[in-house]
C-alpha cells in the first residue's frame, strides 16, 4: 500500500522470499529485515513466516504447530494426537514478550510420526493420513488450530506487523535454506491469529498479495475432496488447491500453475506447438473450477524449493533477483536490496508465468 497525498493506492500486502540453491542455511533475521522497507503495505492485522530446513534434528517427523484457546483444549487435542501419532517431542513454541503482540493463544508444537497400526487400518499413505488429521482438528475441535504440519519446516504467524512477529517468535534463532514472509493488509476478512499468512498443509505454504474473486467456486470444488476452509480468509484455498493438484493429482508445478493462472483461450489458440496447445486446453477443461481469478501474486514454499506466480494480467507487483546461490522474491525491489544490496538480474515475471527455484539435488 502506497500513499499519494491522502489517497490510498491499494496495492495490497507485502510478500518476500529467499532460497539458497546450495542448501545453505540462513537465519530468520534475513527475511525479517526484508519486511521492514515494506512496512506500509501492512496494517498490523497479520504477519508471518515459513522456514524450511529449520528442524534438522527432527527431519523425519511432522512438526505440528498449533494455537490453543486454553489449557483444556490443549489436553483434549493431545489425547486425540496420541491416538493417531507417536509424539517424540512436545513443547511450547519459544516466544518473547513485546508490547505490540498481545492476546496471544497458547502456541505449542509437536514432532510426530503416524502410528503404523493406524496407517494399516485406514489404508492411507502417511501424507494423506496427516492431512486428514489436520482437517479433523481444524473442523471438529473448537479452540484448536493446526497452522503448520510439514517435515523439517515450520510456520510462525500472529496478529501484528511482520517485523514484530519475527521478534515475538525469536526468528533469529532459527536457520533454514528457504524462507517466505508476509505482511497483511486485510480488506474483507478478519484479522486474527489463524488468518495470518502463510497458510500451510503438509510442507506446502502460501503467502499471497491480492484478492480471490473466484473464492466461492474454488472452495466449493476443493471441499468435495475432503479439504475444509475454516480460517476465514480466501488465501487458504490456494494452499489446498496446490496440494490437490501436485500431491493428489500428480501434476507438475508448471502444470498446476497453468491451472490456477490458466492462459486465456485466445492465448492457447495462438500456440504454434500442437502438443503445448493440447496440454493447456486439457488442463483448462479438466480443472475449470480451480482457475483463480482476481489480482494476486503468490509464493508457494515446498520442501526443496519455491514457486512465485502472478495472476494472468499481473495486477500485483512481484520482482525477482539473484546473487550467487541465492534467489530473492519480493513485492518490491527495496526488500530484495535489504537482503542483498548487490543483488543482480532484477526482473519482474510476466503474468501467469511461474518462477520455480529448486535446491540442488542432495543439498538438503
Amino acid at each position: 500500500m502506497y500513499r499519494e497525498g491522502q489517497v490510498r493506492i491499494p496495492s495490497g500486502c507485502a510478500i518476500a522470499a529467499v532460497i539458497s540453491t546450495e542448501g545453505h542455511r540462513m537465519t530468520g533475521k534475513l527475511i525479517a529485515d526484508a519486511m521492514r522497507p515494506m512496512h506500509d503495505r501492512s496494517n498490523g492485522l497479520g504477519g508471518g513466516f515459513a522456514g524450511y530446513g529449520i528442524y534438522p534434528e527432527y527431519r523425519d517427523f511432522y512438526a505440528l504447530h498449533l494455537f490453543f484457546d486454553d489449557r483444556d483444549t490443549r489436553k483434549r487435542c493431545e489425547a486425540f494426537l496420541k491416538e493417531y501419532f507417536e509424539i517424540v517431542r512436545s513443547e511450547i513454541v519459544p516466544t518473547r514478550k513485546i508490547p505490540s503482540i498481545r492476546d496471544n493463544p497458547i502456541i505449542w508444537r509437536y514432532f510426530v510420526a503416524p502410528l503404523q497400526s493406524m496407517l494399516g487400518n485406514l489404508q492411507l499413505d502417511e501424507k494423506e493420513f496427516v492431512s486428514r488429521a489436520v482437517m479433523k482438528i481444524n473442523t471438529e475441535m473448537p479452540g484448536a488450530y493446526v497452522f503448520s504440519s510439514g517435515k523439517n519446516m515450520g510456520t510462525f504467524k500472529a496478529v501484528g506487523f511482520p517485523e514484530d512477529v519475527a521478534e515475538f517468535y525469536r526468528l533469529e534463532e532459527y536457520e533454514g535454506y528457504s524462507w517466505t514472509a508476509h505482511g497483511r493488509y486485510p480488506t474483507n476478512t478478519p484479522g486474527w491469529w489463524g488468518g495470518a499468512h502463510p497458510f500451510t498443509l503438509l510442507d506446502y505454504s502460501v503467502v499471497h498479495n491480492g484478492e480471490i474473486s473466484s473464492y466461492d467456486a474454488n472452495r466449493r470444488f476443493i471441499e468435495m475432496f475432503g479439504y475444509k476452509c475454516t480460517l476465514q480468509t480466501d488465501t487458504e484455498v490456494i494452499t489446498y488447491i496446490m496440494d490437490y493438484l501436485n500431491r493428489v493429482q500428480g501434476l507438475t508445478l508448471e502444470e498446476a500453475a497453468n491451472v490456477i493462472a490458466a492462459p486465456f483461450w485466445s492465448t492457447i489458440g495462438r500456440k504454434t506447438d500442437p502438443g503445448e496447445r493440447e496440454r493447456l486446453a486439457f488442463l483448462r477443461k479438466v480443472f475449470p473450477s480451480l482457475l483463480v481469478t482476481g489480482p494476486f501474486s503468490i509464493v508457494l514454499g515446498f520442501t526443496g524449493g519455491l514457486m512465485a506466480l502472478n495472476d494472468r494480467l499481473k495486477l500485483r507487483s512481484m520482482v525477482v533477483g539473484e546473487k550467487d546461490d541465492r534467489v530473492f522474491i519480493a513485492s518490491e525491489e527495496a526488500a530484495i536490496r535489504t537482503m542483498e544490496p548487490e543483488a543482480e538480474n532484477i526482473w519482474a515475471p510476466a503474468g501467469g508465468e511461474p518462477v520455480i527455484v529448486r535446491v540442488k539435488e542432495g543439498a538438503v
